[in-house]
């Protein structure tokens, strides 16, 4: 196995609409910031990879238009994954496994302000049986808060405390959409938006984009001077079938976090669109009290859909290079109620 780390990380700011900028314009800043942070020329990066889809963009192959963001020259390898980023992330690292590039380029983004994503949203789930339905994320992220608070000790609390914490740990972060201190009682004086899920426990529409540039061996070591090694990379899936799983466990994520190392964690970034979904990923990955979680504030704060996973590695690679963590792990989620997961390990030297 070559070692491979990332080696920079750059992100617009998530906002609620983005009305000025197409998705080529919020790219190319980006794509340039992570280029030249990461130390690695451009014409020496040997891959690209992109996350996106098309359903949010409103066109098909919508990846080819995205790729204008990289320029015309020079001639590039490039590949697309109808996913979040962080899949397309998986994707360029296994690239560098087998040896076929010494570097990679990986970006994504998501604009949910031009649709209604609730709707979009249905159109991922199984096309017989669940999506005639209608069944909404939010609908569904509900059937599986009821499940986990009665079926477990959590609580409603605990979830106002997920909620609040998140969003205070927004404030540090520029990037974010939603900050600010809130009282947990006064959230739970709150209305429900769709029971038992209150508008706190559910993260922000958001359009944004996010860029990460990752390297091997001696490539990562002469273009940083503190690369975040990854140590352990999985992706794991469930079933389409709701009804097939127990909604107040994530097994793909335990299974997914097992393989790719994750002990000994200082600080975890998790992909947790919904409040109760942060209790059920801390569960799966054993996750302590001592383990800080989302100090950028995750999902919760700015959730740019197909870009929020790939977000999650990158701050986690922010918490080595700031000094916060010495192993940090980045997780993704896509597809309904936690149904495919992905957890990535990273390490400082």
């Amino acid at each position: 196995m070559r070692d491979v780390a990332v080696v920079s990380f750059a992100q617009t700011k998530n906002v609620r609409r983005e009305n000025r900028r197409n998705e080529v314009e919020m790219l190319i800043p980006v794509v340039q910031e992570a280029v030249e942070k990461s130390g690695v020329p451009k014409q020496e990066i040997g891959f690209y990879c992109s996350g996106s889809s098309d359903y949010l963009a409103g066109q098909s192959f919508s990846f080819v238009m995205a790729v204008d963001c990289l320029g015309a020259w020079p001639p590039i390898a490039e590949s697309h994954v109808e996913m979040d980023g962080a899949w397309a992330l998986y994707e360029a690292w296994i690239k560098i496994q087998c040896g076929e590039a010494d570097s990679a380029l990986i970006f994504s983004f998501g604009r949910s302000s031009p649709g209604v994503i609730r709707e979009t949203l249905v159109l991922q789930l199984d096309p017989y049986t669940l999506a005639p339905l209608g069944a909404d994320p939010v609908s569904l992220a509900a059937l599986q808060a009821r499940a986990l608070l009665e079926s477990t000790d959590h609580s409603e609390r605990e979830m106002a405390e997920v909620a609040a914490r998140n969003r205070s740990n927004a404030k540090n972060n520029p990037y974010a959409q939603l900050t600010g201190d809130f009282d947990v009682d006064e959230l739970l004086a709150e209305p429900y938006f769709v029971s038992p899920l209150r508008k706190h426990d559910c993260a922000p529409i958001s359009d944004g984009a996010t860029a990460i540039v990752i390297a091997a061996d001696d490539v990562a070591r002469k273009a940083s001077k503190k690369p975040a090694w990854i140590r352990g990379i999985d992706h794991r899936i469930e079933s389409h079938q709701l009804g097939l799983r127990d909604l107040s466990q994530s097994t793909s994520t335990s299974l997914a976090g097992e393989k790719a190392g994750a002990i000994d964690i200082d600080v975890a970034e998790l992909h947790a669109p919904f409040s109760h979904q942060e209790l059920i990923l801390r569960d799966a990955l054993s996750l302590g009290d001592d383990v800080k979680i989302n100090p950028s504030g995750g999902a919760l704060a700015a959730n740019s859909v197909m870009v929020a996973g790939l977000t999650r590695i990158g701050e986690a690679a922010n918490a080595i290079w700031d000094g916060t963590a010495r192993r940090a792990l980045g997780h993704a989620t896509s597809g309904p109620c936690l149904q495919q997961n992905l957890v990535c390990v990273l390490e400082g030297e």
